[in-house]
């Protein structure tokens, strides 16, 4: 499941322009998803893992880790802004620490134990930035450093703080500001000079000078391509060059060869593909690369270990070994000047034994591990990785099979206790599964010794459980934001220059502005301001210009003095000195003074239609009518009117000064009575 690790530069630097008006950031975030989209043609990309790191300071530079979903990963990455120094070298350092969280957990780094290809987390880390000069809170960086002290703990054990298995790609963004002249110049890609060009050769990787958008998508596709399963190794060459080969593949001693001449496959830092295997998907193999010292369990402690293993070739043509049953490991090399060397050789039925210097107990160069050999049509190199010392092991197994017949006799078992003398202790384990495998598994004792003392045993236990506590600590700082600066220290003067107080030209300054009652300057207490901040402009607070004078930019001093002025002198009644907080705040006993709100407002435009009735603005409801009920009037003076309907009282005769009227109502065609009390009766 290889890891994409993306490392974006967030400094200041990457809001310039390009010529299409772009930033350098907008330009990175679309490098991003153009890769993601190029990846996901291929169906091994489900099993990817993305992160994002930025250039903040630890560990609020870690965006997207081990458990963010792609979403968040999105997320992060769309909400990026570029404010802050250029910090590479901390930033590489916490990508690093970041892939190397789970490995001392889950063992896969093995040390003391020999390397495994097999046990790998392919890693690709991608930066990109705008390649300029490296810069710190201590100043400008003419050089990349990475900080040594690392809080992940067992980082002591490796020298470097990348492993075999991670490579770093750098995209160094180079797009002019104005739109170029002369032609765009076709071919590949070339590297760029910043100071990152050899961080990443280190790792097994390269730079790329991208100028044009062209470019940058040749750049992603070629990036998509280096997504392969793998570690790197350091090749080197021990003893002389071979012997030319001729046209028809023979020896040719008569052609001198240059054996001293530095030449550049002597020395070749490449990439060995490890393959998943078809039905599991997960590599599978049987010998380690040996360590690069003997293990003693007199050692107190581990020697640091380099992160690429240093494998030394010998050009001695040998031929090539293997006997039935006996399992071994292959991997192809990556096309190099040495994989170009021996294949233009055109010897495929002889190799060359490779070594690990140091890694035998009586020999200094050790003992053959395995071998390089061309493949049959010529078209690879691979790397054939046997038991340790296999041109002794071999032979004594043929004999075991063939002639004794799975009984050996005393001479053989001599021969053999001898050859596990010079065997590492951490090849026993994977020999007595391969003896078991070709059905011998009674010639090595189950009393096996791994060759580490027990100091070293516990130190390793306890870095597993320390890491795992680090691990937790880190991942739960993920996503969260920095604090926020309540302000500037001022750093007390210090060293051993002079003191202000002690200037002359200050003390005669002093004694213009003051006059001849100067204070003794000795006397003052330097250290007085002692912590003291000068404070920041809190960006997440809205601005209250007119309670806090600082919160006003310089370019809206007049206009804000103008408003303040007609705020004081109350010459324009719309312009309320308030923030935007206090304009809503309003007493309870005014709260419901609708009123005098509408007081305030402008007189309403007439209605279109005049003969529409007329519309109050009522609380609550601007739009609601006046709907008044129809009623005929009586107009008499004090005059009582009191309609019953007819079913409520029957008739009655007028008495003194009162009357009783008749009547019926058109609309419901039912008779009421009306009394009256000195009126009269009108019609309308």
């Amino acid at each position: 499941m290889p890891i994409l690790l993306f490392l974006i530069d967030t400094s200041a630097s990457m809001n310039q322009r390009t010529d299409l008006g772009t930033s350098y950031l907008d330009i990175a975030k679309g490098a991003v998803e153009l890769f993601l989209k190029l990846r996901a043609r291929d169906p091994a990309s489900r099993g990817d893992r993305y992160m994002l790191v930025t250039y903040d300071e630890p560990p609020y530079c870690i965006k997207a880790g081990w458990k963010e979903n792609h979403a968040t990963f999105m997320s992060e990455l769309k909400n990026l802004q570029a404010s802050g120094l250029t910090t590479l070298g901390q930033a590489l350092r916490s990508s690093f620490d970041l892939l190397n969280l789970n490995r001392l957990i889950s063992g896969i780094d093995n040390y003391g134990q020999g390397r495994n290809p097999f046990f790998l987390e392919p890693s690709i880390l991608i930066t990109i930035t705008d390649g300029n000069k490296l810069t710190s809170t201590a100043g400008v960086q003419e050089e990349l450093h990475l900080p040594l002290n690392s809080p992940l703990p067992g980082s002591e054990l490796t020298k470097e703080p990348f492993r075999w298995d991670q490579r770093l790609f750098a995209l160094v963004l180079r797009l002019p500001g104005l739109a170029s002249t002369e032609p765009e110049q076709l071919g590949s890609v070339p590297t760029d000079e910043s100071a990152i060009t050899q961080m990443c050769e280190v790792t097994g990787g390269r730079s790329y000078c991208v100028r044009t958008q062209r470019m940058l998508n040749q750049c992603l596709e070629s990036l998509v391509q280096k997504i392969q399963s793998g570690v790197v190794i350091n090749f080197e060459k021990t003893g002389p060059d071979p012997l030319p080969v001729g046209e028809d593949g023979l020896m040719d001693s008569s052609r001198p060869g240059n054996s001293f001449a530095a030449q550049p496959w002597h020395s070749c830092h490449k990439l060995i593909y490890v393959r998943p295997n078809s039905k599991t998907g997960v590599p599978v193999g049987h010998w380690p690369i040996p360590e690069s010292f003997w293990p003693d369990q007199n050692l107190p402690s581990l020697p640091p270990r380099t992160s690429h293993p240093v494998v030394r070739f010998s050009c001695v043509d040998c031929e090539p070994m293997v006997i039935d049953k006996l399992p071994f490991d292959k991997y192809e090399l990556e096309p190099s000047p040495l994989t170009q060397y021996i294949l233009e050789r055109k010897s495929p039925h002889t190799c060359w034994q490779v070594f690990v210097t140091s890694s035998g107990k009586y020999n200094e160069l050790g003992y053959p591990f395995g071998y390089l050999k061309a493949s049959t049509t010529l078209t690879c190199v691979n790397l054939f990785v046997m038991p340790y010392n296999y041109p002794v092991l071999l032979p004594l197994l043929d004999d075991l099979f063939k002639v004794h017949k799975l009984k050996p006799n005393l001479k053989w078992r001599q021969a053999f206790d001898s050859y596990l003398k010079t065997l590492p202790p951490y090849y026993l384990l994977p020999l007595k599964k391969a003896l078991r495998m070709m059905g011998a598994p009674n010639l090595i004792s189950d009393n096996l010794d791994c060759g580490l003392s027990y100091s070293v045993i516990s130190y390793l236990k306890k870095l597993s459980q320390q890491t795992k506590l680090e691990s937790e600590r880190i991942l739960a700082s993920v996503g969260k934001k920095p604090p926020q600066e309540i302000g500037i220290k001022v750093k007390n003067h210090s060293g051993g220059g002079v003191s202000l107080t002690h200037s002359k030209n200050f003390r005669k300054l002093l004694k213009e502005i003051i006059g001849e009652s100067a204070p003794r300057l000795t006397e003052l207490n330097t250290k007085e301001f002692a912590g003291f901040q000068l404070g920041l402009l809190n960006k997440d607070l809205k601005p209250q210009t007119y309670r806090n004078a600082y919160d006003i930019p310089r370019r809206g001093l007049l206009d804000q003095l103008t408003r303040m002025r007609s705020n004081l002198l109350k010459t324009h009644k719309f312009i309320v000195g308030q923030d935007e907080d206090s304009l809503h705040s309003v007493p309870v006993a005014q709260m419901g003074n609708y009123q005098e709100y509408l007081k305030t407002l402008a007189s309403p435009l007439r209605e279109i239609d005049p003969d529409q009735p007329k519309r109050l603005h009522t609380f609550g409801n601007p739009f609601k009518q006046d709907k008044k009920p129809a009623v005929h009037h009586l107009h008499a003076a004090f005059c009582t009117v009191i309609i019953f309907p007819n079913d409520a009282f029957k008739a009655q005769k007028h008495t003194k000064g009162n009357c009783w009227f008749s009547m019926v109502c058109p609309s419901s065609e039912r008779s009421l009575w009306v009394y009256s009390h000195f009126g009269s009766w009108n019609d309308d």
